[in-house]
């Protein structure tokens, strides 16, 4: 399939689909037998590293961490306690940052009261 075919399955604009491409995490393919464009087509486990992408971006997942994902995921084969370690860290990471925003949201309310007492 041709990348606005992609974009429909997917949900995914063309732009950030090439810029996924650019960044290494899927690949299209040219056809041999076609000589008259340079277009790129995609095969079905194009579609599930796009969905996959999708659903770890919606998790706090960065494209570094994605690479990772994908490689170990599709070339490596992790096994399941392997997928639940990657699971666990991210969880891990998602609780560091919550304390740190937690904290964040802390200094900003005591701001706000030094502001209204008139202490700052």
């Amino acid at each position: 399939m041709l990348i606005n075919e992609l974009s429909k399955r997917t949900g995914i604009t063309a732009h950030t689909i090439r810029f996924y491409e650019k960044s290494g995490l899927i690949k299209g393919k040219r056809l041999e037998n076609v000589k008259s464009n340079n277009y790129f087509h995609y095969d079905e486990e194009t579609v599930e590293k796009l969905n996959l992408i999708k659903g770890a971006k919606s998790i706090g997942f960065t494209i570094s961490e994605i690479a990772n994902l994908i490689d170990a995921w599709y070339n490596k084969k992790l096994s399941t306690e392997e997928k639940l370690s990657v699971c666990d860290e991210k969880l891990l990471s998602i609780e560091n940052k919550i304390k740190e925003l937690k904290q964040m949201q802390k200094l900003l309310n005591q701001l706000k009261k030094n502001i209204i007492s008139s202490k700052c």
